[in-house]
């Protein structure tokens, strides 16, 4: 990309978060707001262990599946490199709504469940995008620094390197759509209306935050090579601020937002030459 469109796109990820800040200031820090802070409205999921467990096994029975089809269909399309990992990521994630879907409408309604509205989902979205993007940088700074202290690699993730390298224009819409779509969608619902409601209730709330962020993040590195790791302590820091927004507003429609927002953002990064 040329010069101008990467001051353009760091332009304004600076304005992003000086913005973030202001939010940061007025919704979370300023005394006023703690000392009057409401209760959150977000219900606890009252269901017993043996229906979220099975919540748990069906969801990763219809990633497993899908998965494993999508395997069997790119050989059959003749798909290579890219284009079978973009589409067996693709049926996982549908896979994962499909379970999602079988058990919120087959076995209990409980989940997922929102309140009553205090706040636009798209609004408090945009809010948590932004409130999320000053603390991101903070951490990633502190998490890179602890990297090269311990020896670790700092690489980036698999799909990063692919939105940087693909050539087919239809994979890279499809990437997108799956990026911007489908992934905040699903792991929302998994991570945020599934674990962090359940486990909200039910164990330290400091545990509650950071058990499902832990998962989140880990699940977004190649171990094999340790491509991701880099990741790891920006997307817990992530994770929590979208269990904390889902909590505050009672709308998991708000952390989908501020998650597909988040993921445009990295893909605008990505290709104005910035880097992440």
């Amino acid at each position: 990309m040329s010069d101008p469109v990467a001051v353009a796109a760091t332009s304004a990820e600076i304005l992003f978060i000086l913005a973030g800040l202001v939010l940061l200031w007025r919704f979370e820090l300023r005394p006023d707001v703690r000392r009057d802070r409401p209760a959150a409205p977000l219900r606890p999921w009252d269901s017993p262990v043996h229906e979220f467990l099975l919540f748990i096994f069906i969801v990763l029975f219809g990633a497993m599946t899908a998965s494993f089809l999508g395997g069997d269909f790119s050989r059959r399309l003749q798909l290579v490199g890219n284009e079978v990992t973009v589409f067996n990521g693709a049926m996982a994630q549908l896979g994962m709504l499909g379970g999602i879907a079988a058990f919120r409408y087959g076995v209990s309604r409980e989940m997922p469940s929102d309140t009553p509205a205090r706040v636009g989902v798209f609004a408090s979205g945009v809010a948590t995008f932004l409130i999320s993007l000053p603390l991101l940088t903070a951490t990633s700074v502190i998490w890179q620094a602890l990297l090269e202290l311990l020896g670790l690699p700092a690489e980036q993730q698999d799909l990063i390197g692919m939105f940087a390298n693909v050539e087919s224009p239809t994979l890279l819409v499809i990437m997108i759509i799956l990026a911007i779509g489908t992934a905040p969608v699903t792991e929302e619902l998994v991570f945020r209306a599934g674990l962090f409601r359940y486990f909200r209730t039910r164990m330290p709330r400091w545990l509650a935050l950071t058990a499902p962020a832990l998962l989140f993040a880990v699940l977004h590195v190649n171990w094999q090579t340790l491509e991701g790791l880099a990741s790891v302590g920006p997307l817990v820091m992530l994770a929590i601020i979208f269990s904390l927004a889902y909590e505050r507003t009672g709308r998991i429609g708000t952390s989908m937002v501020a998650h597909g927002l988040f993921n445009l953002n990295t893909i605008m990064l990505i290709f104005s030459g910035v880097g992440i």
